[in-house]
């Protein structure tokens, strides 16, 4: 039994290892095509037509993380905290609201500029932050 168990531990950690960096590269290949956008009313060809949310209109905190922050922060794409993972998030909290908003703006270490909501205002990426905040 003393033999068995060393080897079970080794070949657990090889499957979850390899099991997670087949996944990450899975999801950044996912995140890294290429995306055509066509704006309603242009000649867009193939493209997939969207609308630019108007001035007054504003989006929920869950809408802004559902279609840009989950594709990383759903499963830990590149580093990034996982959504209600206490210990993932400890570190980051003790930053301040402020500083998060401004990493998530301006982009930090794998995350870009905005993370993945490119028509997003600072306020609605602050209320993305406050959402994963809270989720904790």
């Amino acid at each position: 039994m003393k033999k068995i168990a060393p080897l079970f531990v080794i070949a657990l950690a090889l499957v979850l290892f390899f099991n997670g960096k087949k996944y990450d590269e899975m999801m950044e290949a996912r995140l890294s095509s290429p995306v055509a956008v066509c704006l309603e009313g242009k000649s867009c060809g193939q493209a997939t037509a969207i609308t630019l949310v108007a001035g007054g209109a504003s989006r929920s905190a869950d809408e802004i993380y559902s279609t840009g922050c989950a594709a990383c922060h759903n499963s830990g794409v590149a580093g990034s905290p996982v959504l209600g993972n206490q210990g993932q998030w400890e570190n980051r909290q003790t930053k301040g609201y402020e500083m998060l908003v401004d990493n998530a703006w301006n982009g930090i270490n794998g995350m870009p500029a905005k993370g993945l909501c490119a028509d997003c205002t600072k306020e609605e990426i602050g209320m993305a932050v406050q959402y994963m905040l809270d989720a904790i």
